[in-house]
């Protein structure tokens, strides 16, 4: 396969991980806005760490799909297309908030999964480091927001 028709089949595969995140994102920021109750102080420092490091996470990726040689998506209509995280819901308690973004990072985390090998295997190890380095993330994220909630 042309070296351009593998970067574009990777781009593709990349394009819903960008709308995820920057769905994670937003939800992130929604539950550092709207938390309330005993678990505010630190839901609102983990979720501000957590945002600060999705921001970064959301130019990688963008940047990655560039480098790969596609337009990346920018738009919110596109991230809703692409992407499978819902929105946050700023009237829920705590609990609830902080089991959405651990359910955002599981679905983020179980999507990155099987593209680590596939880019692997396309001979893109930039991309597969840059999965793994995601998921990495993601699954300490997910950890860490569990464990405020005893999941």
């Amino acid at each position: 396969m042309p070296y351009t028709e593998m970067e574009s089949q990777i781009a593709d595969t990349l394009k819903p991980i960008l709308a995820e995140t920057v769905q994670l994102y937003m939800l992130t920021q929604n539950v550092h806005w709207n938390v309330t109750g005993p678990l505010f102080q630190s839901v609102h420092t983990l979720t501000e760490e957590q945002y600060t490091e999705l921001a970064l996470a959301v130019d990688e990726v963008a940047e990655r799909i560039r480098t790969l040689r596609s337009k990346a998506p920018g738009g919110m209509s596109a991230y809703q297309k692409l992407g499978g995280i819902a929105d946050g819901d700023e009237n829920a308690t705590a609990i609830q908030m902080v089991q959405s973004l651990v359910d955002a990072h599981n679905f983020i985390a179980g999507h990155i999964r099987p593209l680590i090998s596939k880019a692997a295997d396309a001979g893109d190890e930039v991309t597969a480091g840059l999965l793994t380095d995601r998921l990495t993330s993601h699954e300490k994220a997910r950890w860490m927001l569990g464990a405020m909630i005893d999941e």
